[in-house]
């Protein structure tokens, strides 16, 4: 019998980056929780290229953000079997081509007297800043999609980039609909499953 879960996590999703898929977990804001979800991923031979945790509006709850890379074992599988941990509230699948995502990237780049200008502006058509200043070097804050940040790497790296540090990619699906809404749907047909057997 198919349950409205099964029909969630099996419905294929449209992907602009090939085999990357993006998650957006609920789960109880309690220690363990990432330990047990990343171990789940590595046990199955799931590679995860990005991973970003935080509060939600609800301090008893966490948002964790999973980029995922798959090629040919079924994802659906093992969002199943996330969702049967204890501390997993609902997952939900977010498309590239339906979420609004975005990644904080710190770069430090050699800029001596020579360079700092063309740097500056490199700086401004990417809409980063400038955050802190040395002698020899800039570090800049950018923020946007993984391709922007990709860019601006690949453009600032001829003058010789020391040091990046970039957060995961976070992402939250366009328009009115919420994870939470996603979250009671499932909940009301699990309810009218029920009731009906």
């Amino acid at each position: 019998m198919t349950t409205a879960r099964d029909t969630l996590y099996e419905r294929a999703r449209p992907h602009a980056r090939e085999g990357l898929h993006t998650l957006s977990v609920l789960v109880e804001n309690r220690p363990g929780v990432l330990f047990r979800i990343a171990g789940m991923f590595a046990r199955r031979g799931f590679n995860i290229e990005s991973l970003a945790v935080g509060p939600t509006e609800d301090e008893r709850i966490s948002r964790m953000t999973i980029v995922v890379k798959v090629e040919a074992k079924p994802l659906h599988q093992i969002i199943r079997q996330l969702d049967k941990l204890v501390n997993v509230i609902h997952i939900e699948e977010i498309p590239h081509s339906h979420a609004v995502e975005r990644e904080l990237l710190l770069i430090k780049v050699e800029a001596g007297p020579g360079e700092r200008s063309q740097i500056l502006e490199i700086t401004d058509i990417f809409r980063s800043k400038i955050v802190d200043v040395g002698r020899e070097t800039l570090t800049l804050e950018a923020t946007g999609t993984p391709e922007k940040l990709q860019a601006l790497i690949e453009i600032l790296r001829p003058y010789g980039i020391r040091e990046t540090a970039k957060t995961g990619l976070i992402a939250l699906d366009r328009g009115k609909q919420t994870i939470n809404d996603a979250y009671l749907s499932v909940i009301r047909s699990e309810e009218q499953e029920a009731e009906s057997a």
